[in-house]
């Protein structure tokens, strides 16, 4: 049942106002004065408060205040008999709904009632749409390399300066960008995605600049592109490198000049928009090839960031893996599912081709087809097992060595791992750290890390 608040001091109001209310099926609470209308504002969390102005000790534009200072989105329509226009315009700043004078007519009231709560029940599910997004773009580990990139977006996100994001596919390059537009001064402003490598080319220009009615066959009606919709906000053009070459140079146009008309039309629109550009090629390769404009590299490339691959950032591995588990479970209303100690062995063995990406997709699938609570080496994919050089049937149901904890343990896995395959492939390090799938330098900390001898124990165990 709806709830509503009615703060007034006037009993004969109060009681007239339970009785419309009652009768049209709200739940009604009753204050008559503004302290108690707060008390029970915080315990019963109503769906709307009709607050009257004038109440001695604390009156209404007080309450008001202190209302959307701590339950922003309860909706409020004031009540007064003594109404002026001064007064209308300070409410509403102070962000009350609506403003009705006294005395109140019926049919207005429980018009104005239904407008505000659904505008209430929009609110919040608009703050619970944005929270969810949030989540979903939030940037999870606390490895070196994480730090680091997090400082970096701090430090850039509140300029207005362009930004090209490098990374390999599933790194998280979007994520990084969604950080940046948050934290920025337009962050309550549009953040809209193009991505280029999904847009066919004879499209594209319609996507990115919008089109006129008529502009082209199926053009029934205008359309605003992408750069219109980005209006004071981000626009994040995602594989920026699969963009054709003439669709470069008049993207490389319009991000001087900020304005554009659109296809088959020639009114000229101006436009105030941040760009960010990602990619997973090396665009100074491609520049090379022929295949990317060099003017329009050094255009977008004023401050260039780095995400790095899920192989370079172990540490995050099993804190991303159990944060997308929770997720997922979460989201299904199942009770959550965690990873058995081997595992986790397996998980940070393996190499992550598909970085974030494809750790995200796995929670999912194991949330959804792992029956019990716990998820073992025998749940993971075989593929995955048999690239960690491990076998499911290899891993012991009791523990193959002493540790106190489970970062312990994995640490004892990983050590053991790395002096096996060192052996395996003669104490090269160059070769071992090839045939597992990490780079060379990260295999060197992981030895200094472990304190592993190579002479003493690979080559001459």
């Amino acid at each position: 049942m709806l709830t509503i608040l009615v703060i007034d001091d006037e009993r004969s109001i109060l009681q007239s106002m339970e009785g419309i209310l009652s009768d049209e099926g709200y739940q009604v609470f009753l204050a008559d004065n503004g302290k108690e209308g707060l008390e029970i504002c915080e315990k019963e969390m109503p769906d709307l408060v009709l607050l009257d102005i004038a109440m001695p000790g604390m009156d209404g534009m007080e309450v008001l205040k202190r209302l959307k200072e701590s339950l922003p989105f309860i909706p409020v329509i004031i009540m007064t008999g003594h109404g002026s226009i001064d007064l209308a315009v300070k409410a509403i700043k102070l962000g009350s709904y609506d403003f009705l004078e006294k005395p109140l007519e019926m049919d207005k009231l429980l018009l104005t009632v239904k407008n505000a709560i659904d505008f209430g029940k929009l609110q919040r599910e608009n703050l619970l749409l944005k929270q969810k997004i949030e989540r979903q773009h939030n940037l999870i580990g606390e490895s070196p390399a994480m730090q680091t990139l997090r400082k970096q977006i701090e430090q850039v996100a509140p300029s207005d300066a362009w930004v090209l994001i490098f990374g390999e596919n599933g790194s998280g390059k979007e994520v990084v960008a969604h950080e940046i537009h948050r934290l920025s001064q337009r962050g309550q402003k549009p953040f809209v995605e193009v991505n280029c490598a999904a847009i066919p080319e004879e499209l594209i220009e319609s996507e990115l600049f919008g089109h006129e009615k008529g502009a082209f066959t199926g053009a029934t009606s205008s359309k605003r592109g992408k750069f219109d919709m980005a209006h004071e906000g981000t626009l994040f053009l995602d594989e920026i490198g699969d963009m054709s070459l003439k669709t470069q140079a008049k993207i490389l146009r319009i991000l001087e000049e900020q304005r554009f008309e659109r296809v088959g039309g020639n009114k000229t629109i101006q436009v105030d928009v941040r760009v960010i550009a990602a990619t997973n090629k090396n665009l100074e390769e491609e520049i090379k090839r022929g295949t990317f404009r060099e003017d329009l590299y050094f255009r977008l490339n004023v401050i260039p960031f780095t995400v790095p691959p899920l192989r370079e950032r172990d540490e995050d591995i099993l804190l991303l893996a159990d944060y997308f588990l929770k997720e997922f479970t979460e989201n299904r209303g199942k009770p959550l599912k965690t990873l058995s100690d081997d595992a986790k062995s397996a998980l940070l063995a393996y190499s992550w081709p598909g970085n974030v990406r494809e750790l995200k997709n796995l929670m999912e699938r194991l949330s959804i087809m792992v029956p019990s609570d716990t998820i073992t080496p025998k749940d993971l994919p075989p593929e995955m097992v048999k690239k960690t050089g491990l076998h499911p049937l290899s891993f012991s149901q009791e523990p193959i060595f002493d540790a106190d904890s489970i970062k312990e343990a994995v640490s004892l896995f990983e050590r053991n791992y790395i002096i096996q395959k060192l052996k395996e492939n003669d104490g090269n390090i160059s070769k071992t750290a090839e045939k597992i799938g990490i780079a060379r330098r990260n295999l060197t900390h992981k030895i200094k890390t472990y304190n592993i001898n190579v002479q003493r124990e690979v080559l001459e165990a």
